[in-house]
């Protein structure tokens, strides 16, 4: 079994100067374990820490009363699959149905996610915060059509305050290639050259003088 931390929480901060100073006063304030910390877009400051309900509660208060803060969430009992995912596990999508949740933010994206898992028997296929993605945060889930949408309503659900919503879509039957696409991340900086089956060859390139 994987070791995992019992409570995370995720804090949000439009200064960099700010996050950081954040940082350093929730680490002195409690024995948390600093998982992720450092700029995203546009110019803002993410901070992902773990530890026991009572030290994460502890720290998530220092920061939350720390200026600049876009959003906070704290999730004294993370579902083990949200735990995995921010901490860097991806999985196969799955032969089924695909949800796809798209939030203004991380935060409000990382209490979707943890709402539906524990509402849901889906797969959490991929769960990415605010890099390359623009400040935005991506979901995606795997699994029986009908469990997949009611996962993106409770997930919707919970993150569509404020504008924080900003689209979701769901495919009823992944096709197998964009499955083995998806298998590899969402970036298009690691997706490798695919040709579908049934896709038009290129033609051979022509050589002059």
């Amino acid at each position: 079994m994987n070791k995992r931390y019992p409570a995370l929480a995720l804090l949000e901060y439009d200064s960099i100067a700010l996050g950081i100073l954040a940082v350093d006063r929730m680490v002195k304030q409690a024995p948390i374990a600093l998982l992720k910390c450092g700029t995203v877009h546009p110019g803002r400051y993410l901070v992902l820490m773990g530890g026991t309900v009572a030290s994460t509660a502890e720290a998530f208060e220092t920061g939350a009363g720390q200026g600049g803060l876009v959003d906070k969430v704290l999730l004294p009992d993370v579902h083990p699959a949200v735990h995995d995912a921010v901490t860097g596990t991806r999985l196969d999508p799955g032969p089924e149905a695909l949800g796809v949740v798209e939030t203004a933010n991380s935060c409000a994206l990382l209490r979707a996610a943890d709402a539906a898992l524990k509402n849901v028997p889906v797969q959490l296929v991929e769960i990415r915060l605010a890099d390359d993605l623009g400040g935005r945060a991506l979901l995606l889930l795997g699994g029986p059509l009908a469990d997949v949408e009611s996962a993106l309503e409770i997930a919707c659900a919970r993150a569509g305050g404020d504008g924080q919503l900003l689209t979701r879509s769901i495919i009823p039957r992944l096709d197998e290639d964009l499955r083995g696409v998806l298998a590899e991340g969402t970036t298009f900086r690691d997706c490798g050259l695919h040709r579908p089956t049934g896709a038009e060859e290129p033609e051979d390139a022509h050589v002059s003088g």
